[in-house]
């Protein structure tokens, strides 16, 4: 399997998309091969594409404050985004950027092989729930495969609408015991999982 620092590498030269000639840095993403949890946000913004790191404007320290919550350090868990380059003018992702920049992220999540997969904002629960709003399974996981998907509000939708961030610092809180019960569920002596829905609240 390819390492992640190869695959940045390839990342780095990807001309697939229009979005290659207007970037300033790739954001590929960054944390720990081994992280259990993925958070998985929509595009750099204009921090990000000036520092080739995800999350690291107003929304990323937003971000490391819910991870405080729970008592983890942003150094333990995985960051990515939906697309690895900036839109211009921070618009929204085209679905053929979305598209072409979809086998990056499929190998970076065969590459960590996380026990939760949280997605930030509703590109990138999209590619998990194309058919579902976000006002309605933010804050309830699934299983997918061998990981949980747990849909949120991006953090950047508590800095714009200020009534979502106590239901963004609510539903982080869940986390914990999403993680623990898909690592006990992993266990050699834990039986296959049957259903589709974790019934955890």
């Amino acid at each position: 399997m390819l390492n992640l620092e190869n695959l940045y590498r390839q990342i780095e030269s990807c001309r697939d998309c229009e979005l290659s000639r207007t970037r300033t840095k790739v954001v590929p993403g960054e944390g720990p091969s081994d992280a259990s949890l993925l958070f998985i946000g929509e595009a750099p913004g204009f921090h990000e594409d000036q520092q080739g790191r995800p999350f690291v404007g107003p929304a990323g320290q937003f971000l490391e404050q819910l991870l405080g919550s729970i008592g983890l350090k942003r150094s333990q868990v995985y960051i990515a985004n939906v697309i690895k380059c900036r839109p211009p003018s921070n618009r929204d992702p085209f679905p053929g950027e979305i598209q072409a920049c979809g086998k990056w992220l499929d190998q970076q999540i065969a590459s960590l092989n996380p026990r939760v997969v949280v997605t930030l904002g509703r590109f990138s629960m999209a590619r998990y729930f194309p058919n579902e709003t976000i006002s309605k399974i933010h804050g309830k996981p699934k299983i997918l495969e061998n990981y949980a998907c747990f849909p949120m509000y991006h953090p950047a939708a508590a800095l714009h609408q200020g009534n979502l961030r106590k239901v963004i610092e609510t539903d982080i809180l869940k986390l914990p015991s999403i993680l623990l019960e898909m690592k006990r569920r992993a266990t050699p002596e834990t039986p296959k999982l049957e259903d589709k829905q974790l019934n955890l609240f």
